[in-house]
């Protein structure tokens, strides 16, 4: 693509339909709508899960109910921080520009969309930052995309805790939303010019990441990677270079301790708790996806290591959540 026509596709106003990133791009976005293509964006947010005693025809009722005013009070309540991260922006696909500044003789902008829609059994998705880089404007933007399935109206816990639809369908997109923007905050974290102060989100992950990198955690983050780089020997067509696998395990390492991080700060604001035993094996198998597929006649080596991994994992997490230095206020 000319520089010329990658500019005329991503010079937008400050919002923009979700739609317009062009044919490429949106392929890619409806792709991502699927438990099968999960590996190809960084990280998955909360799992599938088993809906199977929703009532018949109840995932398409009209969202049209829920008012994003309270969604936002309710993330407000929580976090300032995520707050100002969504206060402009509507639920409607479109881009709206979240941050902007000048650094370096550069412009930096932030843009975030955010939609609310049934899409299967994954409660959310929150996309990287695509970079554009407009040279003749010396302008930077990262744009992001959350999208938000409130797929788990249904579930005993919270119909018994908020029997009104509309109030509970408003907590539900709250609670998702709160999580993948957690996600949000720190992608955006990692692009912000040196010097720039970050929010307090950003700067506590980093905290529980250096911890989790540290010999303090070993043996258990040592077994973790080392189930990691096993996955990747058995993988079909990975890379073999030992460079590659070794950024590959670090990122998918990296990507375990995001999601405990994000859940854990989700659960403490929702009064909603999701064990170490679940949260391991839903992403022990959701880590898996990511490396790829294994040959058939892998099989069985492949899914002893992921329940392996299921196991090395919950005990890093045990470890994670008795670490007094990790208490997240």
């Amino acid at each position: 693509m000319t520089p010329k026509s990658r500019k005329e596709r991503t010079l937008p106003k400050q919002k923009g339909d979700l739609h317009a990133y062009g044919e490429r791009d949106k392929l890619f976005i409806f792709s991502l709508l699927t438990p099968h293509s999960a590996h190809f964006f960084s990280p998955i947010s909360f799992p599938p899960l088993d809906c199977s005693y929703i009532p018949s025809g109840l995932l398409y009722l009209n969202l049209n109910i829920y008012r994003e005013s309270m969604i936002k009070a309710l993330i407000k309540e929580q976090s300032e921080d995520l707050y100002r991260l969504i206060k402009r922006i509507h639920f409607d696909g479109n881009f709206y520009r979240v941050n902007c500044l000048r650094s370096g003789g550069w412009e930096y902008c932030w843009d975030l969309a955010v939609r609310v829609q049934f899409f299967g059994m994954m409660q959310g998705l929150a996309f990287e930052p695509e970079k554009i880089v407009i040279k003749k404007e010396k302008r930077i933007i990262y744009r992001s995309v959350v999208l938000v399935n409130p797929c788990e109206l249904w579930d005993k816990r919270l119909v018994e805790r908020l029997w009104n639809l509309q109030e509970r369908i408003e907590f539900v997109i709250a609670k998702i939303l709160y999580h993948e923007c957690i996600h949000i905050l720190i992608y955006f974290g990692k692009t912000l010019p040196a010097g720039v102060r970050q929010t307090d989100v950003f700067l506590e992950f980093k905290q529980i990441l250096k911890f989790a990198n540290s010999n303090k955690l070993c043996p258990e983050s040592s077994n973790v990677q080392s189930c990691l780089r096993k996955l990747t020997d058995l993988a079909r067509n990975f890379p073999k270079s030992s460079e590659e696998k070794l950024n590959q395990v670090s990122e998918l390492y990296e990507f375990l301790i995001h999601e405990k991080y994000s859940i854990d700060k989700t659960d403490m604001a929702f009064g909603l708790y999701w064990s170490n035993t679940r949260v391991s094996m839903n992403y022990a198998k959701l880590a898996a996806l990511r490396i790829g597929s294994c040959p058939e006649s892998n099989s069985e080596p492949w899914n002893k290591e992921v329940n392996r991994l299921h196991k090395c994992l919950k005990d890093l997490y045990d470890r994670i959540d008795n670490n007094c230095a990790l208490n997240i206020n």
